[in-house]
């Protein structure tokens, strides 16, 4: 898992109330760094997006560790939101978050099932080309 990453602004990567945690979007951060930066559809190509959307969802598992300190308390991934910073004529945002959705059904099986949505974004923080956010339910 890696480390939770820092706040780009004033929030906390994630909050826990009753047996849910929602976190707070994640960009595409490895060792502190962007892995990449640009626009779906120019800059960045599909496949290099599918690998930002599954580094941003090993930033919000360790962002739900963070809060809870074991995965294994994960029931249930609920729902996830991916954001796919894309020129205007870009239509490949739920391939872009099938990394984050696939990666969610490996590490939890039939609990990683959930509810999605893939958005289509101008711009999003620090140039970044994917963002992900995700809720969890907890034992």
């Amino acid at each position: 898992m890696p480390e939770v990453a820092k706040p780009v602004a004033a929030y906390v990567p994630a909050v826990q109330t009753g047996n849910y945690v929602y976190t707070s979007g994640q960009l595409p951060m490895r060792d502190g760094e962007l892995i990449t930066t640009g626009k779906v559809g120019a800059e960045v190509s599909i496949d290099q997006a599918v690998v930002c959307a599954q580094q941003c969802a090993l930033n919000t598992l360790a962002a739900v560790q963070s809060v809870v300190g074991d995965l294994s308390r994960v029931v249930r991934v609920v729902k996830v939101v991916a954001f796919v910073a894309s020129t205007p004529d870009f239509t490949g945002q739920p391939t872009v978050a099938n990394g984050a959705s696939e990666l969610f059904g490996a590490a939890f099986g039939e609990a990683g099932q959930h509810a999605r949505s893939a958005v289509g974004v101008p711009v999003l923080p620090l140039d970044a080309p994917v963002e992900v956010e995700l809720v969890v339910e907890v034992s």
